[in-house]
């Protein structure tokens, strides 16, 4: 019977095996994953789900889910918006239609020490501890990847913060990136053995995309590509100033993915309707822009004036999460005997990461009623956010 000894088998022109073979036992291993799902540590990396708007000013949470878009010192505020991705370009081609867009402002008194735009993406302590990564070995490797284009052509450095124990600071750089052009980043980053991740739902891993950073957060002696301690002045490079002083330069990303593996595979696309569940953990919309007549819930009549509404959310959030009314309580309606009215207030009672209750007052109503509440416009809605 012939037999075929060998230790791995590769691709011509490969630099990874896709199959790796045990010499004592046999066993083997394949590194053929593109098609595999659940590799992506990165909800909404391509940009999918907007659930707060497509465009702001604001600093925070304000457009892009997952993406946190501050700034501070600016002279000018930003803008970041969910942006269309050309036809033609690379990364339409290859399943991509929407992006996060940061335009600058006019920063007229120039490049200050404390000034900054970051676009950040945090990722739960726990969902890095179970995900296969060995963390603490040199020999393991998770490896980001994403699209990125400037409208100014420069380099730009970024970092990831390792946020349990001590802290621990990885820097980066993209290259020097052409103007108007989509390029594809890849960095594969190997363990070390200071890092801590918690098995809990606070933030254990903090990547941050610069489009400018002041010298308050850069030192000139940082080194790439490796772990180190972290501090605030101590992220990464000095950077240039020349995206951040030009009027109304852009930089656009899309297609982010972190996966435990030693080098990079095609991008996971999801479903818009998996990313918006994925989305949900963190941050959840009723009404406010969804539409006029959005039903909120039905439930009792409590006392003459207190009623209590059964809230679910559809999917579990990360912990307790805090409450915004949009609009005005006069956005709002509610009906009982057979007559629409408006409520007096609404406040939530026993709110949880699963369900809540919330409490409309109003004067003279009936005790047992069955109550029903919606908004009356697009104005009127319920937010609720759980972001780390």
């Amino acid at each position: 019977m012939s037999e075929i000894k060998v230790n791995s088998i590769k691709g011509v022109g490969a630099s990874t095996a896709a199959i790796t073979v045990n010499n004592t036992d046999g066993t083997c291993t394949a590194n053929i994953t593109n098609n595999l799902s659940n590799r992506n540590l990165i909800i909404n990396g391509a940009m999918q789900v907007a659930q707060r708007g497509t465009t702001s000013t604001t600093s925070g949470y304000a457009t892009v889910d997952r993406f946190n878009n501050i700034y501070s010192g600016t002279d000018e505020a930003p803008t970041q918006a969910q942006v269309d991705v050309a036809s033609g370009t690379t990364p339409y081609t290859l399943g991509f239609r929407k992006a996060l867009k940061i335009t600058n402002g006019n920063q007229t008194s120039g490049a200050g020490v404390a000034d900054f735009i970051i676009a950040r993406y945090l990722i739960e302590a726990q969902d890095i501890a179970n995900s296969g990564w060995n963390y603490t070995s040199s020999s393991s490797y998770v490896t980001l990847s994403f699209w990125i284009k400037s409208s100014v052509a420069q380099n730009f450095y970024n970092n990831i913060i390792a946020e349990d124990g001590t802290s621990q600071n990885y820097a980066y750089e993209t290259g020097s990136l052409s103007a108007d052009t989509w390029t594809k980043i890849t960095k594969t980053i190997a363990g070390n053995s200071n890092l801590t991740f918690d098995n809990d739902n606070g933030a254990g891993l903090q990547l941050d995309f610069w489009a400018f950073a002041g010298t308050n957060y850069t030192a000139s002696g940082v080194s790439l590509n490796q772990w180190g301690a972290y501090s605030t002045g101590n992220r990464m490079p000095d950077h240039t100033s020349t995206w951040y002083t030009t009027n109304d330069a852009t930089l656009e990303i899309t297609g982010v993915q972190l996966e435990v593996s030693d080098h990079a595979t095609d991008f996971e696309h999801r479903s818009f309707g998996q990313e918006m569940a994925l989305c949900q953990r963190y941050f959840q919309l009723r009404g406010g822009g969804n539409g006029a007549y959005d039903a909120m819930g039905v439930g009792a009549v409590w006392n003459t004036t207190l009623a209590f509404i059964p809230y679910s959310f559809p999917v579990t959030m990360r912990s307790t999460p805090s409450f915004t009314l949009l609009g005005a309580v006069t956005d709002f309606r509610y009906t009982r005997s057979g007559s629409e009215e408006t409520p007096d207030g609404l406040t939530l009672d026993q709110v949880g990461q699963n369900m809540l209750a919330i409490r409309l007052t109003d004067s003279s109503m009936t005790a047992n009623d069955a109550v029903r509440l919606y908004n009356i416009n697009t104005s009127g809605g319920f937010q609720f956010s759980a972001e780390l």
